[in-house]
């Protein structure tokens, strides 16, 4: 089943185009329209999967975040590389509360990123839709990821909130950002880390571009979205900042979409000629970069 949006999912315009048509590479090869919101700039697929239907959409061996286990050299390199970004992420979380906390990660997939920061002093909770990524990352945290909000103990609050590539995923998303910022403390941090579609990789790979991942990905932010997304739900941006690591990924699947039938090395070499260039344009411009972290706090 489908679902047909009537109206812009982030701002409620109802002053959208059609803005391109996406295949999904990865999963059903089928194609899917994304519009563009002329009112708040927000890109989004519709029609699109009900959230229902859409589990299937997440079924191939490259969606790594429900996978604890590496099965070849991409999945390797990806779990080496997310161990050293979470080290980053803990860094910087103490940073923003020294004393740490309580400390909530929406779409903790496996809840690597939770368990260092429990081992770290954080008192930490998890939210994972996905049941096999829950199941394995409650054999590590004792119960304490839950399916959804509505499972969260009563009177929950929590210093810190983190959605790290997961907003774009995310149905309902006005009601869910409103419920998660109910659970913010007044002086707490919510963390959004989302694609960039005007990002130097984004625009070299056009509808190749892994980051549009349809229609998994709903949603695509663009900075004026992310103005819009501050002033919606009541939230001032303090900082914003690069995630690096990202420009190399997703030109290396964004390689595979463009041609399959190139070699391994190609692809590689190729990513990395990308992403290094990707990087060094965004710092040269807006920040740009192919993904982004945004630090916010409640006005």
């Amino acid at each position: 089943m489908v679902e047909r949006l009537t109206k812009c999912p982030l701002c409620k315009s109802g002053h959208f185009l059609n803005y391109q048509e996406i295949k999904d590479y990865a999963v059903s090869q089928e194609s899917f329209i994304i519009c563009n919101c002329t009112n708040c700039g927000l890109k989004f697929t519709n029609p699109r999967p009900t959230e229902e239907d859409i589990s299937p959409y997440y079924d191939f061996p490259e969606y790594f975040s429900h996978e604890d286990k590496t099965k070849n050299l991409t999945q390797f390199i990806y779990h080496r590389v997310r161990k050293y970004a979470i080290s980053r992420k803990i860094k910087y979380l103490t940073s923003l509360k020294p004393l740490k906390g309580k400390y909530l990660d929406y779409g903790c997939g496996t809840a690597e990123l939770l368990t260092k920061a429990s081992e770290n002093g954080w008192k930490v909770t998890g939210i994972e839709p996905n049941e096999k990524a829950r199941n394995l990352a409650n054999s590590k945290l004792e119960g304490k990821v839950y399916e959804s909000i509505n499972k969260l103990p009563k009177g929950s609050s929590f210093d810190i909130i983190t959605l790290y590539h997961v907003v774009e995923h995310i149905h309902s998303l006005r009601k869910t950002l409103k419920t998660l910022i109910k659970h913010l403390k007044s002086d707490g941090y919510i963390l959004i880390a989302i694609p960039n579609p005007d990002s130097h990789d984004a625009l070299k790979y056009g509808k190749h571009w892994a980051g549009w991942d349809i229609p998994r990905h709903l949603y695509h932010f663009n900075h004026l979205a992310i103005e819009h997304f501050g002033e919606i739900f009541d939230l001032q941006l303090i900082k914003k900042l690069p995630m690096s690591f990202d420009s190399y990924y997703v030109s290396l699947l964004s390689e595979s979409y463009k041609d399959q039938k190139q070699s391994l090395v190609k692809k590689y070499s190729k990513a990395i000629i990308s992403g290094t260039k990707s990087n060094k344009e965004a710092a040269k411009t807006a920040g740009n970069y192919s993904s982004n972290l945004f630090v916010f706090k409640k006005k």
